[in-house]
């Protein structure tokens, strides 16, 4: 679909993958508007074994998608390199893919292309599903479908994807199926000389059992095997999280549920499950015999007793109508002329007008792959509804161009090379200072040379340079610049060292230096990788001004935090709208733009007490105790009888008020009117 790339998000820092779309995509209006809503459904399932999808956009004529970079292989990578994996492994693998495909299923997606090659395991042994929502815009497309182009890899279809039927959550769970048999028998279950027999016989034969090729494989992983791949999707798990249930099940050592209880009730039935309609002759009758493990001491023969009884009353009712109806044509329908037509759209045509399809494939020089030969019965004759039409589908020539492989990867090249039908011959490597480590140099037969399917491609691959030049890794993060380096063929030594100027964790310098070039006999590059600014002793910030303050925070390269909240100081201390405290105190190892909270000082506020009543000494006393001071500002005449004659009568601020340190406490004291003169005046005569 298109080429993917590693790349950094500027943005956030981190590396991530873009797929770029083929040209020949971007062109197709109906798969850009699918694609756009596949994407953005696919961009809403959040799981550890999905993939996730972080932008999809275009720019100019080309249409991207930004997803998570998995540093792994694909299945198909590590079955071609290891075979068959132990079964416990193969059911834990497909396992967190159904577990992926639950949520998606949940959120409405449907991959329906589960493969080996979209699903990838990283170093620690995780599973990750790629490509949600990509196959299915692909599948959708109206070009795509027109064509009669083979979607994704017909290896691992549905039935009924491979008949042109819709697909659903059933049809990820039978291609998960296809991919669990693979990676216990090292093959998949069907194989074919084309695309189109593969898919036939997904819809028409039967899996040989995996224990028959493995024999390693339990009884109880193969019934969950037998569960996913039945023909009918209603026999199938009808869910995602079936299927995984039964594999949690196997691992734990019990014995898959909803498999026992299929296998339960089809023993119970006198007669095994009738093979798919579009099967041949002999097929049918292998798969309509009585199987070796049924039971010859059940119920059978009452059962058939039963059926019998009833076939014959079915059979007493059909004569009695025909006889009442009287005599009936059916009416006929032709065949009709299918021929040059898309495989989709002539299985479409077919059910339209109510025949059971068969389809058969055949190479063809004259008819484009994936269209239609002939039909059986031919066009024009006249035949009874729900009659079987056999498809004859070309499976195009015998001979194909072999692809141009120079300038791709080993691994897009051995890819390439088993899509188009050929087998992977010798591979060999070669130095070479003009083509890329790892790409391909040589191939034969040429490109575009014309050989059979089956043929062996020989390839020569770039074992690089004779010297190796150093990539540009500074201002890296130490695991992306290792990592960036080993790809390149460097052994990596790290050093750490100090810096001012360069983030902790990320890479200052290397040595040898960036674009120099290093023998092949000895390619090692020590990295230095920056551990922060280097610590210092914090100074004292207490005693001075904001001004003051501010300066040597600029000076020693901190930042200076003055707290809102005062704090309450003496005013002996002399700290009164001064630094008072400071967070780290002096002395602290601390780093270039690290804080520094301080607070200034407030002279600490006091309770006026109560001086009514007291003597002036009392309340100089008393005040002197607390830091205030006592000023009497003038006399009160009291009620001689008060007890205030000589005391303090009144006082400023009152008694709970608060004053700062060293306030006046404003009194004033009592006087006392003198007594009324009692002596009595004679007047003169």
């Amino acid at each position: 679909m298109g080429d993917v790339f590693e790349a950094e998000d500027e943005l956030l820092g981190r590396r991530v993958a873009v797929k770029l779309l083929h040209e020949h995509f971007a062109r197709d209006e109906a798969f850009v508007s699918r694609f756009r809503r596949e994407a953005q459904a696919a961009a809403n399932l959040n799981h550890p074994n999905i993939v996730s999808i972080y932008d999809w956009g275009q720019y100019g004529d080309t249409y991207y998608m930004v997803m998570e970079l998995i540093d792994g292989r694909t299945l198909r990578e590590i079955r071609r390199s290891a075979g068959a994996l132990l079964p416990r492994r193969a059911a834990e693998i497909a396992a967190e893919t159904a577990a992926a495909l639950t949520v998606a299923h949940d959120a409405g997606v449907y991959h329906r292309d589960i493969k080996p090659g979209n699903i990838m395991l990283t170093p620690d042994g995780s599973v990750k599903v790629t490509d949600f929502g990509i196959a299915r815009a692909l599948d959708d497309s109206e070009e795509l479908t027109r064509t009669g182009a083979v979607i994704g890899t017909a290896t691992y279809f549905s039935p009924e994807q491979a008949q042109g039927l819709p697909a659903d959550a059933r049809s990820d769970v039978y291609s998960l199926g296809v991919v669990l048999y693979e990676l216990l028998c090292g093959r998949p279950p069907f194989q074919g000389e084309s695309p189109v027999a593969v898919a036939y016989q997904h819809v028409s034969a039967w899996a040989t059992p995996a224990s028959s090729i493995n024999p390693a494989v339990p009884a109880e992983l193969e019934a969950v095997i037998e569960r996913a791949l039945e023909k009918d999707p209603a026999l199938r798990y009808q869910t995602a999280a079936e299927m995984r249930t039964d594999l949690l099940r196997f691992l734990r050592g019990d014995a898959p549920v909803a498999a026992a209880a299929t296998g339960a009730a089809t023993a119970v039935v006198a007669s095994p499950p009738l093979p798919p309609p579009t099967v041949t002759p002999d097929e049918t009758a292998r798969h309509v015999a009585t199987p070796a493990y049924e039971d010859r001491s059940s119920n059978v023969p009452y059962v058939l007793a039963i059926i019998g009884l009833l076939v014959v009353l079915a059979a007493g009712i059909f004569i009695l109508t025909r006889l009442l109806s009287g005599p009936a044509e059916p009416e006929l329908i032709a065949v009709p002329d299918l021929t040059g037509q898309s495989e989709a759209d002539a299985i479409e045509q077919l059910q339209d007008l109510g025949f059971r399809i068969r389809l058969r494939g055949e190479t063809s020089e004259a008819v484009p792959d994936g269209f239609v030969i002939a039909t059986d019965p031919p066009p024009g004759v006249q035949v009874e509804p729900n009659s079987v039409v056999t498809l004859v589908i070309s499976g195009g020539p015998q001979q194909f161009p072999v692809p141009q492989l120079a300038g791709l990867t080993e691994e897009a090249a051995r890819a390439l090379i088993e899509e188009q039908g050929f087998v992977v011959g010798e591979v060999t490597s070669r130095l070479d200072n003009d083509v890329e480590e790892g790409l391909v140099i040589e191939q034969d037969p040429d490109a575009g040379e014309p050989a059979q399917p089956g043929a062996e491609v020989d390839l020569v691959i770039s074992g690089g340079p004779f010297a190796l030049t150093v990539p540009d890794v500074v201002s890296l993060t130490e695991a992306a610049a290792t990592a960036e380096l080993e790809a390149a063929g460097f052994s990596v030594v790290v050093e750490e060292e100090f810096s001012n100027e360069v983030v902790e964790g990320f890479v200052i310098r290397t040595v040898p230096g960036a674009q120099q070039l290093v023998g092949r006999d000895n390619p090692t590059v020590t990295v230095f990788v920056s551990s922060g600014p280097e610590p210092f002793e914090l100074a004292d910030f207490v005693g001075l001004s904001v001004s003051e303050a501010q300066e040597l925070a600029v000076a020693l390269g901190v930042e200076l935090i003055i707290d809102s909240v005062p704090v309450e100081v003496t005013l002996a201390s002399g700290l009164a709208d001064l630094v008072a405290s400071q967070d780290p105190s002096p002395g602290t190892l601390v780093t270039i733009n690290d804080p520094v909270r301080v607070q200034l000082g407030v002279v600490r506020q006091i309770d006026v007490p109560n001086l009514i009543g007291l003597t002036e000494q009392e309340a100089t006393d008393l005040l002197e105790s607390r830091g205030l001071v006592l000023e009497v500002i003038g006399e009160v005449q009291v009620d001689p009888d008060s007890g205030l004659d000589g005391r303090i009568a009144g006082q400023d601020p009152g008694a709970g008020q608060t004053l700062v340190e060293g306030g006046s406490v404003l009194v004033q004291l009592g006087v006392a009117p003198p007594p009324p003169d009692t002596t009595t005046t004679t007047a003169a005569p």
